[in-house]
């Protein structure tokens, strides 16, 4: 009888090796609106395993987020903590979603449930973790495919290449989200991937059914809203990383658009002091700052014979401060970034982009150098606009006097209309062309420049 048990035991086990043998269990000691204390786990759990807590005969899930002798600290993904003392709590493991081409078209949550009120999703065979190592630096394949986005002020200042991370950094209100919209129906992709981070509930069905449009058949949406809790916060840019990451393996060239990375770093921050970090810049932990870059170098080129991520990261920049300690760390781990400033949107042009202050390192390498040899001296003739405009404001400018100040006077608002577009306008073709009509065109009745003495 023996023999038989024992042989049936290994034929359990051998169908499902990744059963748990013994179930262990804890209890709940310690109860605070915004986490609890489990005792009896601390031998057997790691950070970021899921703990589930049985509440009145409902189930709530959270991650541990501390570890010591006396017990392990809990972080709900609920909005409040239910567990009372005595709740019993056990293991859950990791959270890993499995991503299916049939997520396309559809909206999740942090979790990777639906909240479309569709069908129930289709599960893939391979399951991955939140938190996924990026691909060996040496084994990527390297940036070098231009794109296009169809939005001219970017596709001429700061052209994109395939697998290029850059960060759009704006103040609340100044048209963060529409140049992201903008940006989402580009059509030089096979898959976007959309995470829209601590956004308002009004906003979301705005963005998707007025920004997206037709495009949303090729997108995977991943939701959370304000009102949710900083764990599903903060686990819904690496929920949507991971979908980037799937499509990515498959050889899709994926967009993934992250809004905003800031909101992402608020809700690390409130993790981290839940767990007990203490705050080290402007309320920040240290986690927060080694969590950014890791979470950013996941997107890019893939190996070599797999497809790429071009990240897009909004960074909301608190008080329009652009030295922000998270702005500064996001900005010196990408590829660039596109600054939006506030006094170029309240005088109607949007995008409101600040080309002087906005860059791509990869420029060279979306356009030829003819084409890059013309935008530098654009550049040059915007600068010099620029820093003439209080000059010019007060009188003290002559028209004749400078010959380099009367052409920039004569092109540069010339070349601020072309960079004009809406959601509405089509997506530019060539945005050099555009440029060239532009610069060429002479309105009616308008003096040509005088001629230098």
């Amino acid at each position: 009888m023996a023999a038989q048990a024992l042989d049936a035991l290994d034929r359990l086990i051998a169908s499902a090796p990744d059963l748990p043998k013994v179930r262990i269990n804890g209890i709940v000691t310690e109860v605070a609106p915004a986490f609890c204390r489990v005792s009896g786990l601390s031998p057997f759990v790691k950070l970021g395993e899921c703990i589930e807590l049985d509440t009145a005969g409902k189930r709530q899930l959270g991650e541990v987020v501390r570890i010591d002798e006396s017990g392990v600290t809990v972080k709900p993904f609920d909005t409040s903590m239910k567990a009372g003392l005595g709740t019993a709590a056990r293991r859950r493991g990791f959270i890993t979603i499995s991503p299916h081409p049939s997520w396309k078209g559809r909206i999740i949550n942090a979790l990777g449930a639906p909240i479309d009120d569709g069908a129930p999703l289709f599960q893939g065979e391979r399951a991955a973790f939140s938190d996924r190592e990026p691909p060996p630096a040496m084994r990527r394949q390297r940036a070098r495919t231009p794109l296009k986005t169809g939005v001219k002020a970017i596709d001429f200042f700061t052209p994109l290449c395939a697998g290029q991370r850059i960060g759009i950094f704006a103040g609340s209100g100044i048209g963060k989200s529409t140049l992201l919209a903008m940006l989402a129906r580009s059509r030089g992709f096979d898959t976007a991937v959309i995470a829209l981070v601590g956004e308002r509930g009004r906003e979301v069905r705005d963005f998707l059914e007025d920004a997206l449009k037709q495009e949303r058949k090729h997108a995977v949406t991943v939701v959370a809203t304000g009102d949710e809790s900083p764990m599903m916060r903060r686990l819904a840019p690496k929920t949507a990383m991971c979908v980037a990451e799937y499509f990515r393996d498959r050889g899709d060239k994926v967009l993934l658009i992250i809004d905003s990375v800031t909101r992402f770093a608020h809700a690390a921050r409130d993790v981290a002091l839940a767990a007990g970090e203490p705050p080290v810049s402007r309320g920040y932990t240290p986690s927060v700052f080694s969590e950014l870059p890791k979470f950013l170098e996941r997107a890019g080129p893939g190996e070599e014979g797999t497809g790429s991520i071009t990240g897009v990261f909004s960074v909301l920049v608190d008080g329009d401060d652009h030295n922000d300690p998270v702005a500064d760390n996001i900005r010196g781990t990408l590829d660039g970034h596109i600054v939006l400033e506030r006094a170029i949107a309240d005088q109607g042009r949007f995008p409101a982009m600040n080309v002087l202050t906005s860059i791509s390192r990869l420029a060279k390498s979306a356009c030829t150098p003819e084409q890059w040899n013309l935008v530098t001296k654009i550049r040059a003739m915007i600068a010099r606009f620029e820093d003439t405009r209080d000059l010019r404001l007060i009188g003290g400018y002559r028209s004749g006097s400078d010959p380099d100040l009367d052409k920039a006077v004569h092109l540069v608002p010339k070349i601020y209309d072309a960079m004009r577009q809406s959601p509405d306008d089509p997506a530019s073709a060539d945005v050099f062309q555009d440029v060239a009509r532009a610069l060429t065109a002479e309105p009616a009745g308008t003096p040509a420049p005088p001629a230098p003495r």
